[in-house]
């Protein structure tokens, strides 16, 4: 029997805001734990929460980017459940009218056509704290810094029929939420994290059971998780059992899911308005404020990019896939003067140096500046690109701008005509078995045999003769 996937998923995103959503305590990552919970997120007796207005604007601001109806009121609510790191017994979150509605994003898988997913609402919530289960022997510990921390908690709809979907929606809002500056994106940090909900139906039938799979943080094991839980729900069906409504975890290191515990209905939690909060009301004049300072979006910035600069397809999403990257990219390219080698640059040795050291893009030691001047010399024939390598290398060592370092090792590129006609001339002279054999071949053999040639006289010049007169004189000569 033939089966149809149907996936939603409820994406938190952390805020990048300075404090707590309803206090002021820092939202810094990496303190000590429960240095960073004051009186409010501890929910001592007598204190009151105090809405953070940044908290809204950015959740406004994600709205407005989906074109999303923003709840011009907004109500927070109480939603009641145990859990050992939640101090007041219930988290802060929202309900019947969350501060963003309906919207959509779209998705580009590499060979499908775009597909449109829609977003049900984006609301703000208190984040709870943390349980450590590690070196306590065999009890619990708490840290509580993380309670009170700003989430937006994205629901899509239930438009997903593979994980290769769902991944490419996450990897869309993850890239929104950089481009926005609203969240880090920092997946091993918690700061985005998915729940997805799956289940699996006879094509164009009803919805089947759900299980939501609980707080993946990282695509592959986002997909991962999907696939094996459909794979689950389908050999259960097709053996005469039945899905429970259930929550799931993934286990990584055994690739399964198991059950967590069974999944509350909505009036489980006892949803009622927060008496210590009165509703939000979003005037106007704060939503243009928004839509004017909004930056440009990576759709947008992708199109772009393939306009003014004649990149292809492909490297222009590489490029904008976050946003340092595309301004990375932007600033080494308007130094270099030629986009083409600067995206090749980027994506390439650049990439591969900074995987390599395992460092992200913001601490690489060869700035945009630095690389675009690099570039700047191959296009003015300074440089070959062969000895840009080696530039380059010694620029990430931090030996200096490329300027610099052309100079100290004596790198600049042999262009003049008759120098390199003296070492071609030279390298035919002691080789004149090798010219009579190009001479009697075949034209289909010469390009090949013509590359023995050019090998020797960028070996007698130390790689600094132009290849591209060293090729010219060569053909002219032979």
């Amino acid at each position: 029997m033939q089966w149809e996937t149907v996936i939603g998923l409820e994406i938190h995103a952390q805020l990048a805001t300075k404090s707590k959503i309803f206090s002021g305590a820092s939202t810094a990552y990496g303190a000590e734990p429960n240095s960073q919970a004051c009186s409010i997120d501890l929910a001592m007796p007598g204190v009151l929460p105090v809405l953070n207005r940044e908290a809204v604007r950015m959740a406004i601001t994600f709205g407005v980017a989906i074109n999303a109806e923003i709840g011009r009121r907004s109500v927070f609510a109480r939603k009641n459940y145990f859990y050992p790191d939640l101090p007041k017994g219930y988290q802060i979150s929202q309900f019947e009218l969350p501060i963003v509605g309906r919207g959509e994003v779209e998705i580009l898988l590499e060979d499908a056509e775009p597909k449109r997913i829609g977003v049900t609402r984006a609301h703000l919530e208190e984040d709870a704290g943390k349980s450590l289960h590690e070196d306590f022997h065999g009890m619990t510990g708490i840290d509580l810094n993380r309670a009170g921390t700003p989430l937006l908690e994205i629901v899509s709809e239930p438009d997903m029929r593979s994980a290769r979907e769902a991944v490419a929606y996450a990897r869309k809002i993850h890239q929104i939420v950089q481009y926005l500056g609203i969240c880090d994106g920092n997946m091993q940090e918690g700061s985005f994290r998915c729940d997805a909900n799956v289940s699996v139906r006879p094509p164009g039938g009803p919805l089947g059971t759900r299980a939501e799979l609980k707080n993946l943080n990282s695509f592959r094991f986002l997909e991962r998780a999907i696939n094996i839980e459909v794979e689950r729900q389908i050999d259960l069906i097709e053996g005469g059992g039945k899905v429970v409504q259930e929550t799931r975890l993934y286990d990584a290191d055994r690739d399964e899911t198991r059950a967590m515990r069974s999944k509350e209905e909505a009036n489980d939690y006892r949803y009622f308005p927060d008496p210590d909060l009165l509703p939000v009301e979003v005037e106007e004049g704060l939503i243009e404020a928004v839509r004017e300072a909004m930056p440009e979006l990576p759709d947008a910035r992708r199109e772009r990019f393939q306009r003014e600069f004649g990149l292809g397809a492909y490297d222009a999403s590489v490029l904008t896939a976050n946003r340092g990257l595309a301004d990375f990219f932007e600033q080494t390219a308007q130094v270099a003067g030629d986009a083409k080698l600067a995206a090749n640059w980027v994506m390439g040795e650049l990439s591969g140096a900074l995987n390599k050291a395992g460092l992200e893009l913001a601490e690489s030691p060869v700035t945009a500046d630095r690389l675009g001047e690099m570039l700047l010399r191959i296009v003015d024939k300074t440089l070959s690109g062969k000895i840009a390598k080696q530039v380059f290398e010694a620029m990430w060592l931090g030996e200096g701008s490329a300027d610099e370092i052309i100079e100290a090792r004596g790198l600049k590129q042999i262009t003049d005509s008759s120098a390199i006609e003296a070492v071609v001339d030279e390298v035919l002279a002691a080789n004149p078995e090798q010219v009579a054999n190009y001479r009697a071949a075949d034209d289909k053999k010469k390009p090949k045999m013509l590359g023995f040639f050019v090998g020797q006289v960028m070996k007698q010049s130390k790689g600094k003769a132009n290849p591209q007169q060293v090729n010219q004189l060569l053909l002219k000569k032979l």
